[in-house]
């Protein structure tokens, strides 16, 4: 089975980055999943305010079924950081690892 990377790229709003990091922490101890085998958030420091959060999925299945195993708690922190950035700048990707035949 393919792993799967999913990730969202956004801008923050210039005064939230302290309220950011704080959702972060909190968020990335909440974040568990079955097949979820890595949640990482970087700063591009290239660009001021420009962060990634990257998801690693054991395969396209614990994708799917991610959204389903959210608990309140994760979707109330998520509500929060898209206060938090800036209109229009989020992206999203979702990248499926190529099998060896």
């Amino acid at each position: 089975m393919p792993k799967v990377i999913f990730t969202i790229q956004y801008e923050l709003k210039p005064d939230k980055k302290e309220d950011f990091l704080s959702v972060i922490k909190e968020l990335k101890n909440l974040v568990k999943a079955e097949g979820l085998e890595n949640y990482s958030v970087y700063e591009n420091r290239g660009k001021l305010n420009h962060f990634e959060e990257i998801y690693s999925f054991s395969s396209e299945e614990a994708y799917e079924a991610f959204d389903d195993n959210q608990d309140e708690r994760v979707n109330i922190l998520i509500a929060k950081l898209n206060d938090f950035t800036v209109d229009n700048s989020t992206k999203y990707s979702t990248l499926y690892e190529i099998e060896q035949a």
